[in-house]
């Protein structure tokens, strides 16, 4: 069966075929639509991911205190907390109820808080990923930071952490690339990214095999240029003598 692919150069209001597919003349054909949604699924998915590193570090690195017991017990309810609930169920609870107890969130955009609860969500993942990077470590290392007269935190930032990091780089690519992937969710609350785009342009040009085909690339690309980066960051960061079976103990 062949596909009409110049319903990508309709315009979107009036159907009409536009001669460069772009409307250079102020025309908005289903091409500028679905590079739009393309870059709102990029937006979301940046967003939510580095949400998901700050949060994810902070609470992985908690709950490898030695000392603080009660900080190790908090990171682990939050951990259950954001990993047990659904993540379609932790949207709808940022769109439509926390803005009601926090008055000051309705200013927010629906993309914020989709960022936001996409982010919480992935960082209970991480921050199991960096707690096993973490005590996949050797406990000299530790001992030997504190020998030389570093404080636990500077023993973190400058020696557990930089190491942690380095070794859970292949399941941080795994939760990037989902994050792409959960960004999909945000069709639910009305954002335009690309499975919003393929379900309303599938409506509207009753040619939803060829909305669903584009946004289907779109999510492939998004998802092997992550994969991509990731694998050039980890070749450049892998710690020398480190291997595979370090490295399988954090997945």
């Amino acid at each position: 069966m062949a596909l009409d692919w110049s319903v990508f150069c309709k315009e979107t209001t009036t159907g009409d075929l536009i001669a460069d597919c772009f409307g250079s003349r102020g025309d908005q054909t289903y091409l500028n639509w679905i590079l739009s949604a393309w870059s709102w699924t990029l937006t979301v998915s940046l967003g939510a991911l580095l949400v998901a590193l700050i949060v994810g570090v902070a609470v992985g690195t908690l709950r490898t205190l030695p000392d603080r017991p009660w900080l190790a017990s908090l990171g682990a309810a939050w951990v259950e907390l954001f990993r047990d609930i659904p993540l379609l169920v932790q949207i709808f609870l940022w769109y439509f109820v926390i803005p009601d107890a926090f008055p000051l969130l309705k200013k927010c955009s629906p993309a914020l808080l989709v960022i936001v609860a996409i982010g919480l969500f992935t960082s209970a993942r991480i921050a199991e990923q960096v707690r096993a990077g973490i005590r996949s470590l050797s406990r000299g290392q530790r001992h030997a930071a504190l020998a030389l007269g570093l404080t636990t935190a500077q023993t973190y930032r400058h020696v557990l952490l930089p190491m942690a990091l380095r070794i859970i780089i292949p399941p941080l690519t795994s939760e990037a690339m989902n994050v792409v992937k959960n960004s999909s969710v945000a069709f639910a609350v009305s954002i335009t990214e690309l499975t919003f785009f393929a379900r309303q342009a599938g409506e509207e040009t009753a040619a939803p095999i060829q909305m669903y085909l584009a946004a289907t690339v779109l999510y492939g690309l998004t998802a092997f240029g992550v994969n991509r980066l990731m694998h050039v960051i980890e070749r450049r960061a892998r710690i020398p003598g480190f291997g595979s079976a370090g490295a399988a103990a954090v997945h």
